[in-house]
C-alpha cells in the first residue's frame, strides 16, 4: 500500500469534536495535498456519510495521487442526532458490507477504494467471514486492499491467512502505547501497516485542551473518562517534563507526539485529525523531526505504557473497542 508518511484523519471534519465548516475543510484537505499528504482516512459512519463525501469533493481531478481509505461494519441510526455514539450495533455480515461498500463509493464519488476497513469486529461473525467478504470486492474490483481497526494479534493472524491485511489501524500515541507489548511486532512480521489513529491523544498531547470546560458541548471527549476533570488535572502533570523537552528543541508538543510514532520501527503511518491550517501545517513539520535513542528512551521513561489516569472510552460507548466477552449481545446485528 502506498502511502505518505504521514496520513489526514479527517473525521472531525464532519462530527464528533464540535462545530465543522465544510468550506474550511476543502481548505485544509487542498492544503494537506500541497504538502505532501497523499493518505485520507474517513468512514461512512463520519457524519452519516457526509464526510465520504467531502473527500470525494477534494478527489476530484487528483484521485490517481490519493490513497483513500474508508471504513464499514458500524451501524447508525439515520435520524440520530449529530455527535451521538454509534447507535444500532455492528454488523460485518457479507450482504450488508457488500451494499455499504458501493454506498461509500457512490459517496466518495470514485471506481475503487484503496484501503476498506472493518471498522469494529462483530465479536459474533467469524473474522473469516467478513474477511472472505472482503476478499470478494477485491476480486471484484471494487477495493483494492483491506484493513481492520481495533483488533487482537489473534483475530489479525486468522484475518491475514485468508487474505493478505494491508493495515490495521488502532490508537497509538505517547499517551496509549498498549500497541507496541504485541500489535506492533505482529505487523512487522506480517508486512502489514500499523495506521495510528489520534496520535496527538485526541488533542491532549498539544497542550491545547487545559479544561473540559474548553471543549464544545457536543464534543465527543467530553463522554471520555480521561477528559473528565479529575482525570485531566492528573493527565495534564504528565505534560510539564514533555513541554520542556519539546522547547529545549524548538518544537511544539504536537510535534514532539509525532515525531516519537514516525520513530518506531516498522511501516507506521499516524493519522492526526485537523480541520484546520495551521495545525496542519504544524503537524507536517513533524515529518524532519529527527530523535535519537537516548531521546526516545527518556520518552519512553516518561510516559510509560498505561500512564494515561482514565479509560480512552466511556464504557457505554459502542464504538469502543471490545473482547468477544466484553460485548453486548445489543452490539450485535445479525
Amino acid at each position: 500500500m502506498s502511502s505518505s508518511i504521514l496520513g489526514l484523519g479527517c473525521m472531525g471534519m464532519s462530527e464528533f469534536y464540535g462545530g465543522h465548516d465544510e468550506a474550511e475543510s476543502l481548505r485544509t484537505l487542498e492544503k494537506a495535498f500541497e504538502l505532501g499528504i497523499t493518505h485520507y482516512d474517513s468512514s461512512d459512519v463520519y457524519g452519516r456519510g457526509a464526510n465520504e463525501r467531502l473527500v470525494g469533493r477534494f478527489a476530484r481531478g487528483k484521485r490517481d495521487r490519493l490513497t483513500i481509505a474508508t471504513k464499514v461494519g458500524v451501524v447508525r441510526d439515520p435520524n440520530g442526532p449529530e455527535g451521538s455514539t454509534y447507535d444500532r450495533g455492528i454488523n460485518n455480515s457479507r450482504e450488508y458490507m457488500h451494499r455499504c461498500c458501493d454506498e461509500s463509493l457512490a459517496r466518495l464519488g470514485i471506481d475503487v477504494i484503496d484501503l476498506y476497513y472493518i471498522h469494529r469486529v462483530n465479536p459474533h461473525v467469524p473474522i473469516e467471514e467478513s474477511v472472505g467478504a472482503l476478499s470478494e470486492l477485491v476480486r471484484a474490483g471494487k477495493i483494492r486492499a483491506i484493513g481492520l481497526s481495533e483488533i487482537d494479534t489473534n483475530l489479525l493472524r486468522r484475518a491475514h491467512a485468508v487474505h493478505p491485511i494491508a493495515a490495521l489501524q488502532s490508537e497509538y500515541s505517547l499517551w496509549s502505547r498498549d500497541v507496541e507489548r504485541e500489535i506492533l511486532p505482529v505487523c512487522r512480521a506480517l508486512g502489514t501497516t500499523f495506521v495510528a489513529y489520534s496520535p496527538l491523544g485526541r488533542g491532549f498531547l498539544t497542550g491545547a485542551i487545559t479544561s473540559a470546560a474548553v471543549l464544545e458541548p457536543n464534543d465527543i471527549r467530553r463522554t471520555s473518562p480521561r477528559f473528565q476533570q479529575h482525570n485531566l488535572e492528573r493527565n495534564r502533570q504528565l505534560l510539564e517534563r514533555l513541554q520542556g523537552f519539546a522547547a529545549a528543541r524548538g518544537l511544539s508538543l504536537a510535534q514532539l507526539a509525532l515525531a516519537f510514532i514516525m520513530s518506531q520501527p516498522g511501516n507506521l503511518v499516524p493519522i492526526p485529525g485537523t480541520k484546520r491550517e495551521k495545525y496542519l501545517i504544524e503537524n507536517c513539520r513533524a515529518v524532519d523531526v529527527q530523535l535519537d535513542a537516548e531521546e526516545l528512551r527518556q520518552l519512553c521513561d516518561w510516559m510509560p505504557i498505561g500512564v494515561a489516569a482514565g479509560a480512552a472510552y466511556d464504557p457505554g460507548y459502542a464504538g469502543a473497542p471490545r473482547t468477544a466477552a466484553q460485548a453486548p449481545f445489543s452490539e450485535v446485528v445479525r
